[in-house]
């Protein structure tokens, strides 16, 4: 099965072909820094941070983007509030959106441009559209004539009439249409503002993606995603933006991450019905979160509570306490060598060995049905619960190891894209092992210099009884494995 992905823009689900074969321009709304992000919001990061990598992981070159909003009509009035410049609110809270995505496991995006990076580049794609016929100036600000754009509402699915007919009576002699969005603000006393051919002032939000993303990627993406609630007026605003000035079609494909909700509302800074992502962080295991977030499909309305991330926290012990039975196995196995016995196979070896042909399928088959991670990982606990019955050591023979090893690989090869388990160990088991024999070695040698021999002797032949010869020399002691 090919990878197919559900379209916001043409409201069904195809056959992923990018515009350049097996090569992936996606572009993801980052954070407008005036706080530090809440949990809904690190839902929409996390799933583009999965969708990237599974595409690697399918065999695409990915180059990923996502923006950082760094001058806003919030970041203004969190400046005023706490009597700063605006640019120390924003380093504040983009320093703490690194953090943030980095405990949740997210890789860093190839580029993470910011607006007051690209003032140039914004006020370029202004005066494009202007020369187009598409914008217009009106006493220092620029506004986009709406009117003039015939695809306008094709992503939303709104239409340009009844936008009209319900657009609130807007006291604003400047603009043409209320429905007419600012490209180009006129400076307001007091705050920051950039010299333009229009005058002093700063960009709009919505010019701001269309200028960084065709700045890094290019006039025509594969993948633009981000938050449903950027469906409109956001995306929308984009699409008519770029493709007016280009002339091409913006983004082929459309993905849009569903709400977090709070009591049946969604959860929003604007409501404060928020909790922010390190506080959940103190709480929670970052794998937990991500788990949370992977059992449902990216594009449903997720339910947050406490209860809920509880679950998913027993989930991920439970996860992690099995995949540590696997690897000690496969590390004595290591630290033995050779073959470990030619204990009869046991039938329910034998039997999730089988459905471990299955489930490996079906996984695929979820992942490549719109990235389907509730379908995906519903495959994985099955095999955990598959593997829970199989790593006792009475099972363990040449055939349950080389099952325990297939199963382990595939473990570490989806954790790389899902991050449902915690990896970053600093040494393996049968390191340890070896520590713990230096320790009792260490032991039973002061024993010894103490006369203490049934002591030591119950050391010696506890390590033999366990296949840990030991010889003692005049050089000291030494062990091997039998």
């Amino acid at each position: 099965m090919s990878l197919k992905i559900y379209n916001t823009l043409t409201r069904q689900k195809e056959p992923f072909v990018p515009i350049k074969e097996q090569e992936v321009l996606m572009y993801s709304c980052g954070p407008t820094v005036y706080n530090y992000i809440h949990i809904g919001n690190a839902r929409t990061f996390v799933m583009a941070d999965i969708i990237r990598r599974y595409l690697e992981y399918s065999g695409y070159k990915v180059k990923f983007v996502m923006n950082i909003t760094d001058i806003d009509d919030k970041i203004i009035n969190e400046a005023k509030d706490k009597d700063l410049d605006f640019s120390d609110v924003t380093q504040l809270y983009t320093e703490g959106f690194f953090e943030d995505i980095a405990k949740l496991g997210m890789r860093m995006p190839d580029a993470v441009p910011r607006v007051t990076e690209h003032l140039d580049e914004i006020i370029n794609l202004v005066q494009t559209l202007i020369l187009k016929g598409y914008a217009y100036e009106s006493e220092g600000s620029v506004y986009y004539d709406v009117g003039k754009f015939a695809g306008y509402g094709k992503l939303s699915g709104k239409n340009i009439d009844d936008l009209m007919s319900g657009a609130r009576v807007e006291v604003n002699e400047k603009k043409k249409s209320p429905l007419d969005f600012v490209l180009w603000k006129a400076v307001k006393p007091g705050e920051p503002s950039w010299e333009s051919l229009w005058g002093n002032g700063r960009p709009g939000w919505h010019i701001e993606c269309s200028a960084m993303c065709m700045n890094h990627l290019a006039d025509q993406i594969d993948i633009h995603c981000g938050g449903s609630d950027l469906v409109f007026p956001h995306h929308e605003n984009e699409i008519a933006q770029s493709e007016a000035a280009t002339g091409k079609l913006f983004s082929k494909y459309w993905i849009h991450c569903g709400f977090l909700n709070i009591d049946n509302e969604k959860m929003s800074k604007s409501l404060g019905n928020f909790w922010l992502a390190r506080d959940v962080l103190k709480k929670f295991r970052p794998e937990a979160v991500r788990i949370f977030f992977l059992q449902k499909h990216y594009a449903s309305p997720l339910s947050y509570s406490e209860d809920n991330l509880r679950d998913a926290e027993n989930a991920h012990k439970r996860l992690e306490m099995i995949f540590n039975k696997v690897q000690q196995a496969l590390d004595l196995k290591e630290t033995l060598g050779g073959s470990v016995g030619t204990v009869a196979i046991n039938p329910d070896v034998e039997q999730f060995s089988k459905d471990l042909d299955r489930l490996e399928k079906e996984f695929h088959e979820a992942m490549d049905d719109d990235f389907n991670t509730a379908a995906a990982m519903g495959k994985i606990f099955e095999i955990f619960n598959g593997l829970s019955k199989i790593t006792s050591p009475k099972l363990l023979n040449d055939f349950s190891l080389y099952v325990l090893k297939r199963t382990r690989d595939l473990i570490l090869e989806w954790n790389e894209f899902l991050g449902f388990l915690n990896l970053s160990k600093p040494e393996n088991v049968s390191k340890k092992y070896e520590k713990i024999v230096d320790l009792l070695l260490d032991i039973r040698m002061d024993l010894r210099k103490r006369k203490e021999w049934t002591l030591s002797d119950k050391i010696r032949d506890g390590l033999n009884e366990i296949g840990i010869a030991i010889e003692d020399s005049p050089d000291g002691t030494k062990w091997k494995l039998k």
